[in-house]
């Protein structure tokens, strides 16, 4: 039941779908107060590229498993980075109407497009077949 549950493409478009709407509300929330504890520089980048990798990797996934690893390098490579780069253009513009935020930054986009490019490299090359239970058009 968890394999046929893995391998549907569905499960993980919805996935893909819940991730979308977090971002958009974690997006909507005014900046926090800075915290007292050690700052750590850039740590935004970092969490903007997590996060990308993350939806990244779930969208490139949905794509394999729809299409399979034979289809051309458009909808298992370039569609994925592609779209997580406009999400990320879009969430960055989002954010400049969200009080205490600043918005259009250039090197948050930047984050998002390299961590949308890795998640979408680590779907690729891990090996689907096994952990879903699937030889068919994964190979």
């Amino acid at each position: 039941m968890l394999r046929r549950a893995l391998i549907s493409p569905r499960l993980w478009l919805l996935s893909v779908i819940l991730w979308a709407i977090t971002l958009f509300l974690l997006s909507s929330l005014p900046a926090t107060p800075h915290v007292d504890g050690p700052e750590i520089p850039h740590m935004d980048k970092v969490m903007h590229f997590v996060y990308f990798m993350g939806g990244a990797f779930l969208f490139a996934t949905h794509q394999l498993l729809k299409y399979g690893r034979a289809a051309h390098a458009m909808i298992l490579v370039a569609t994925p980075i592609l779209l997580f780069a406009l999400i990320g253009a879009l969430d960055e513009y989002h954010q400049t109407f969200t009080p205490g935020r600043s918005g259009n930054d250039p090197f948050d986009w930047l984050a998002d497009l390299l961590g949308a490019a890795a998640g979408t490299f680590l779907a690729n090359r891990l090996p689907l077949q096994q952990w879903c239970g699937t030889k068919d058009h994964l190979s």
